[in-house]
């Protein structure tokens, strides 16, 4: 994928210190995407996070990525928006015993995924969308997601 491919906005709306910087993310999403995208990724900070999850998924917690799909991209272009709860992840990172920027690109190609269709609802899709992953991340360096820590 080129950079004329993809149109990336990154939104910082959290302090975190630990959140990758631009060219990083525009590389990993690259590696991620198969099709030209528009795509804002918006960290957030735990507060965003929560209100967000409950008012579109009816859980009250910030959780770790929400994917919202724009149905109004031109034709063959994926739009949508990526939001990626910083204090969540390095949580996240630390219970599991992994590298925070590993799980920041994880949740990152995860979230790309869900953009292109993908899902993890039915034990056969979520195989497929974990299989996508493992391999997207094994090409930008990093182990197994799903590996214990």
């Amino acid at each position: 994928m080129s950079g004329r491919d993809l149109t990336l906005v990154v939104q910082r709306a959290s302090r975190a210190r630990h959140i990758p910087g631009d060219a990083v993310l525009r590389a990993w999403a690259r590696a991620a995407l198969a099709r030209r995208a528009a795509v804002t990724v918006r960290y957030v900070a735990e507060t965003e996070g929560r209100r967000l999850n409950r008012a579109f998924r009816s859980k009250d917690r910030a959780t770790n990525v929400l994917t919202f799909i724009y149905d109004d991209a031109p034709r063959g272009e994926l739009a949508g928006d990526i939001v990626i709860c910083a204090t969540v992840v390095a949580r996240e990172a630390r219970g599991q015993g992994k590298a925070v920027q590993a799980h920041h690109a994880h949740l990152l190609v995860h979230g790309l995924l869900h953009l292109q269709g993908l899902d993890h609802e039915r034990e056969e899709d979520a195989r497929r969308m974990e299989r996508r992953e493992r391999a997207i991340l094994r090409r930008l360096g990093f182990g197994d997601p799903y590996a214990a820590g």
